[in-house]
């Protein structure tokens, strides 16, 4: 059982950055500091400085070959820097193609030359505990080949994008039967679009409102944005995102007609870069079915908005490990994830995930790096 967490990360793109940004921008937290976004500096005995990255995965030939630490920042990333990250000596290799990269996306990014990376051999080598999936959205083919690529390596995964991995019997008897984790499907930010339309539908829930119609819309300037006007690649997206939604009305035993819900994206706009802009609406009635309308404008940087998530599943993914679970993990899916494998309240979802740090988290407190101290001799 190793005090660190070896990371890959499948998709060297905006998600990416902000995750490795952020482990070096919190790398000497205090247990006691509040940090935005992320349940606990010291989660189950392991501080956001234990993670380490092992490699990369991309087909960007300006990435691939390149250090994770310059790879991160090389266009079209476009997310915000807040941080520098020093150099990690982590390679990005070539990864697969598939169906990962899509019509629009193709116009800007040309394939690195090369055969694809033994990706195995690599994830084995590098001792890889843990994998990361940011492809593209619609990336179902290669997604279900870098799955196979991570069972045979015995990694646990982390399934952030919408290709249903976690939330399917099929995968989990697969995870399960390897005593290999995995938590998906679909990442939920930390106060994005989706975490803000199922809170505000709750509260009009718990004050005993219908939801009689209901839409989610966003619009981005990042390559997902991009991807996503090719319209063919949406169908597993607004599946998720509609179901992370509709999901916390049918748990009261009510219901919503599907021509009364649109959620999903709405148009590419590329001098708002990552910045993502989301509009809500919902229309209700109060007492008398006086009706009443409700309107939102949310404005985040998308990818930051999901980094400190990532971070947390990524330590419960290891104490899951170290305690050789196997399969889906619950409360974390339900937590972190729009689609997970069995939806809750979110709410509810943090207790179950709080349950799992403290039962299987190690006991002993960790100190920040810059804390240790040294045994004289």
């Amino acid at each position: 059982m190793s005090h660190k967490i070896r990371v890959a990360i499948i998709g060297v793109g905006n998600c990416a950055s902000s995750l490795v940004q952020g482990v070096f921008y919190y790398k000497n937290a205090k247990e006691t500091d509040f940090i935005p976004g992320v349940m606990h500096v010291n989660l189950g005995g392991y501080h956001i400085s234990d993670i380490e990255f092992t490699a990369g995965f991309d087909i960007d030939k300006n990435k691939v070959g390149k250090d994770l630490s310059e790879a991160i920042f090389t266009p079209p990333n476009n997310t915000t820097k807040f941080c520098d990250v020093p150099y990690l000596n982590v390679k990005v290799y070539r990864g697969m193609t598939h169906d990962g990269l899509g019509k629009y996306l193709s116009q800007i990014i040309q394939k690195a030359p090369g055969p694809t990376a033994d990706i195995v051999g690599i994830l084995k080598e590098t001792k890889t505990d843990v994998v990361i999936n940011f492809l593209p959205v619609g990336s179902e083919e290669a997604t279900k080949w870098y799955v196979e690529q991570v069972l045979d390596a015995g990694c646990a995964f982390i399934n952030c994008i919408p290709v249903f991995i976690a939330s399917e019997k099929y995968w989990q008897k697969r995870f399960e039967a390897k005593k290999l984790p995995i938590i998906g499907d679909d990442v939920k930010s930390q106060v994005g679009a989706t975490i803000l339309h199922r809170t505000l539908v709750n509260l009009y829930l718990d004050r005993g409102m219908p939801i009689d119609r209901t839409y989610q819309l966003n619009t981005g300037g990042n390559t997902d944005f991009l991807n996503m006007l090719e319209r063919e690649r949406l169908h597993s997206k607004k599946i998720s995102k509609t179901n992370a939604v509709v999901s916390q009305i049918r748990a009261r035993g009510l219901d919503i007609a599907p021509e009364n819900v649109h959620i999903g994206p709405s148009d590419y706009v590329p001098w708002q870069k990552d910045n993502k802009i989301c509009f809500i609406r919902i229309e209700s009635r109060h007492f008398g079915d006086v009706p009443t309308y409700l309107d939102v404008r949310l404005s985040v940087e998308d990818s930051p908005n999901s980094a400190g998530v990532v971070i947390d599943a990524i330590r419960c993914a290891k104490l899951a490990l170290d305690n050789g679970i196997g399969g889906a993990l619950i409360g974390p899916s339900a937590y972190f994830m729009k689609t997970p494998p069995k939806q809750f309240t979110d709410t509810e979802a943090k207790e179950l995930t709080e349950k799992f740090i403290a039962t299987y988290g190690k006991k002993k407190p960790i100190v920040p790096p810059k804390k240790r101290k040294v045994a004289k001799k």
